[in-house]
């Protein structure tokens, strides 16, 4: 049996140990897993398979394929040249610098690290880049905010303006793209890549919409396929989606002024609608032939918008509350569900929009960064203080349990082989029954 497993982990099949969680928001980019045997009640040491302390800091969720686990770090290397400045920037013709932005005046080295998924050992952990960045982050947030994707025999890794590497499983370096500067009004990079058959596809939009665009690079080269501009659309942290609609695939990507999909092969521009009037930072997600967006600064808005379009769409339905300035929302089945910042699920049926419940709270008041995700029936929330609340899924509210790994959490957690992987400021823990 133990051979055979060695087999299944080394090919990354799907088998009774589980799927891949290969990309943000898992295998459909949805934050929905498949799997039914996960634990229900977890602490600093109950049902923990192994807790391993992590070199350097990083936001972005852990990826699993077979038996490895990849992340990606930050660490600060000295100091920046006093020379080094960042990009000034402007919001509305004023020069803006946000009070939480740091990072400029430091060195970094940008890791991205495996481990072994059974023992959490590190296998390998390899330096991307090392030097100055181009532009701030905030203070919370992290240079390694974007999530790898793997596919089996690579992972990918962004790092913003700082450029995007290719390591095979051993460590090997395969190739870098150095991706086009944009300025991100000093809040960092967020946007992960998305992978569509050999292309690696990035949404690059700026903060004063001047050199906005999204990119194709060649998986196996690391080299350019296609660019499109995105002309008048100002700076998004929002990942893309890939959805099937009337026979046909489309890249939905959002921004303040207007969601647009995309043909992934090409590039080419399909269709249109509303933008999401806030900073895009959430993922959209998609069902029941929709797309459905969001945002939750300066203004809180959701809708819900069809898919297979040919020119301009308009929203189905739309909600002005309750929304997010970070974390993602979440369709479970029939029921789409948003998140404000302190927790609080909002849950709709999603064809209608019609409410199901509105603004149910945590059971005590926290601060959230990390996105939902799902699994059997279920869904999870992680707070900023490394808690974990499991919700019944449907159209009533029930807390099911709290569960703490006792040290704060702002990366989403991920799911796979019956095991939930909490990223917290320090360790990467393994939850297992």
């Amino acid at each position: 049996m133990t051979a055979i497993k060695s087999v299944i982990h080394a090919l990354g099949l799907i088998s009774l140990f589980g799927a891949n969680w290969p990309q943000w928001r898992g295998p459909e980019a949805s934050g929905v897993s498949a799997e039914t045997t996960l634990p229900m009640e977890w602490s600093e040491t109950k049902n923990v398979a192994w807790k391993t302390e992590l070199p350097g800091r990083g936001n972005s969720q852990p990826v699993i394929w077979g038996n490895r686990i990849f992340l990606t770090a930050e660490v600060d290397s000295g100091d920046a040249p006093a020379t080094h400045k960042a990009p000034i920037h402007h919001i509305k013709g004023d020069v803006f610098l946000h009070p939480d932005s740091v990072g400029v005046n430091k060195l970094h080295r940008f890791s991205v690290i495996a481990l072994d998924r059974d023992s959490g050992k590190i296998v390998w952990q390899k330096t991307a880049y090392e030097g100055t960045v181009f532009d701030y982050r905030h203070k919370k947030g992290s240079y390694a905010a974007p999530t790898p994707v793997v596919d089996g025999k690579a992972v990918y890794a962004y790092f913003g303006n700082e450029g995007l590497y290719a390591f095979d499983f051993s460590g090997k370096h395969l190739w870098n793209y150095q991706t086009e500067k944009v300025k991100m009004i000093g809040m960092g990079p967020g946007t992960s890549p998305v992978l569509e058959g050999d292309l690696l596809i990035l949404q690059s939009d700026d903060g004063e919409a001047h050199g906005s665009h999204i990119v194709a690079v060649d998986k196996r080269t690391g080299k350019r396929v296609w660019r499109t501009e995105r002309k008048d659309l100002a700076v998004s942290w929002s990942t893309p989606v890939v959805a099937q609609a009337k026979g046909r695939k489309e890249l939905i990507t959002t921004s303040i002024e207007a969601v647009v999909a995309y043909d992934p092969a090409t590039g080419k521009e399909l269709w249109r609608g509303p933008g999401v009037k806030g900073n895009a930072i959430a993922t959209p997600v998609i069902g029941h032939g929709m797309a459905f967006l969001a945002a939750g600064y300066p203004v809180k808005y959701t809708y819900a918008v069809k898919l297979g379009g040919d020119g301009e769409a308009k929203p189905v339905w739309s909600y002005d509350k309750g929304t997010a300035y970070v974390p993602s929302p979440i369709l479970v089945g029939d029921y789409y569900y948003i998140m404000s910042d302190k927790g609080l699920l909002t849950c709709f049926d999603a064809k209608t929009g019609e409410v199901k419940y509105e603004g149910k709270r945590p059971s005590k008041p926290a601060t959230f960064s990390g996105s939902p995700v799902a699994a059997d029936g279920k869904i999870l929330i992680t707070s900023e203080d490394g808690d974990t609340y499991i919700i019944k899924a449907g159209p009533e509210h029930e807390i099911l349990a709290v569960n703490s790994v006792g040290e704060p959490v702002y990366a989403s957690v991920a799911i796979a082989g019956g095991r939930i992987y909490l990223r917290g400021q320090k360790h990467l823990f393994a939850i297992r029954k």
